[in-house]
């Protein structure tokens, strides 16, 4: 009777353990399966940031879960489609003392990323050959001046969303009209593509002003240093009240604090930034970026982005920003990742000329579903795919991806939109909601 109750209770604790250790498995089933045979779910990926230089890439260590949450997805029966919104590449991110292109160039750069990241891009090209999935990239701002035949050469196959202008595009996936999953940089102020800016200094660049914060954060993150080399020097509003002069001032404003938060070694006139690409050929200096000020009260001026806080009504025309966004409040809130849920409903939810219902962004790097009702009083989801940088300092969580299960023609039938991580190695559900349209 002894050995039997012990048998019995080694049996029921087996049962319960074997039952726990397979919960992730299940969670994994359940993330890409609709419960059928039909292959409808679509994935969505954003800001993976592939570095060509691990020393200082941004996903270095989580490159092992990536390449492994990809052959699930690849194995998966139900999923269509895989999309890639954006910062799939990193040209940005890159220490300003670094010549990016190591005096080569663009198509050399990509193929150094292909390589420094080979497992994942192997991953990649293995499910677009296998051709049961459909892979799509839309542009970022991190991979902004990337073109498509650099894409393509390592990624052959792949499927490019893109606007006709560089460094933007918006995809609805097959079938699902009511989607649209774009980046969303097109919206912010220092990240969307400036074809106005620097002409005379670097002809047909588009860079925004956030890649050269992007190259001093990078050099920040490298040298970490004990004691700032420079502060910025005090910027006051002119006392014209001119208008133009106070939004550069909160231009200003906006370097000045971030200046101060990612702090480096250097002295602020040392010509430490070196460019050598989309067609900057020099080496500037943080002071040639910062708004400046000779007499307190006075006029404020810049170097670089000379006039930039008058041309953005013109670069949204130029960028397709289908509703205006006051200059005033691109410049403040620049910084915020609300912005991009506020302009995902302005832009499309409250636009009386979208029809689109469910909208996926990546670019802030913080994971998230809401929903709000749009200008025909209809539920609509706004839906944000994170980040799978290493140490995502903005969210709450790395290692995101946003899985959206198609309505059927039954009439209960409703689009899920589910957000999960992969911290771990292990899916968890973050969030979910639905709608039928």
């Amino acid at each position: 009777m002894r050995t039997a109750f012990v048998c019995l209770a080694i049996l029921i604790f087996s049962v319960f353990t074997s039952c726990e250790k397979a919960d992730p498995v299940d969670h994994t089933i359940s993330a890409f399966n609709n419960g059928g045979d039909d292959r409808n779910m679509i994935v969505v990926m954003s800001d993976l940031h592939l570095g060509a230089d691990l020393t200082y890439a941004e996903c270095n260590k989580n490159l092992g879960a990536l390449e492994k949450i990809l052959y699930q997805i690849k194995e998966a029966p139900n999923v269509k489609e895989l999309v890639i919104a954006g910062d799939l590449l990193d040209e940005w991110f890159v220490p300003a003392t670094t010549d990016t292109y190591q005096g080569k160039d663009q198509a050399d750069f990509v193929k150094g990323i292909a390589s420094s990241n080979k497992g994942v891009i192997d991953a990649f090209n293995s499910i677009i050959r296998e051709g049961k999935i459909r892979v799509t990239y839309v542009p970022g701002n991190h991979d902004l001046t990337i073109n498509a035949a650099h894409v393509e050469s390592i990624l052959p196959g792949i499927n490019q969303a893109r606007d006709a202008e560089l460094g933007l595009g918006t995809y609805s996936p097959a079938d699902c009209p009511k989607i649209a999953i774009e980046h969303g940089h097109r919206y912010n102020f220092f990240c969307a593509p400036d074809p106005i800016s620097n002409q005379d200094i670097a002809p047909g660049t588009i860079l925004p002003p956030r890649y050269f914060y992007t190259r001093i954060a990078a050099l920040h993150v490298m040298q970490k240093p004990a004691t700032p080399g420079d502060t910025p020097p005090v910027v006051t509003q002119n006392s014209s009240g001119d208008a133009s002069q106070l939004l550069l001032f909160t231009y200003w404003y906006i370097w000045n604090n971030a200046l101060k938060t990612f702090t480096i070694a250097n002295k602020f006139d040392e010509k430490i930034i070196v460019t050598n690409i989309n067609g900057f050929t020099g080496a500037y200096s943080v002071n040639d970026i910062l708004p400046y000020q000779t007499t307190p009260g006075g006029l404020i001026d810049v170097n670089l982005y000379k006039g930039i806080q008058d041309t953005w009504d013109q670069r949204q025309l130029l960028n397709h920003v289908a509703v205006n966004i006051p200059v005033s409040q691109a410049i403040v809130n620049a910084a915020k990742s609300s912005e991009s849920e506020d302009q995902a409903k302005v832009q499309y939810f409250l636009n009386p000329d979208s029809d689109k219902r469910i909208v996926i962004f990546g670019h802030t790097h913080v994971a998230t579903i809401s929903f709000s009702d749009n200008h025909k009083g209809q539920k609509s989801i706004y839906a944000n795919s994170g980040t799978w940088i290493d140490h995502n300092t903005v969210g709450t969580t790395t290692m995101n991806f946003v899985v959206v299960t198609p309505q059927n023609t039954d009439a209960s039938s409703q689009t899920f939109v589910k957000l999960y991580n992969f911290e771990n190695q292990v899916i968890t559900l973050m969030s979910k909601d639905s709608l039928r349209y």
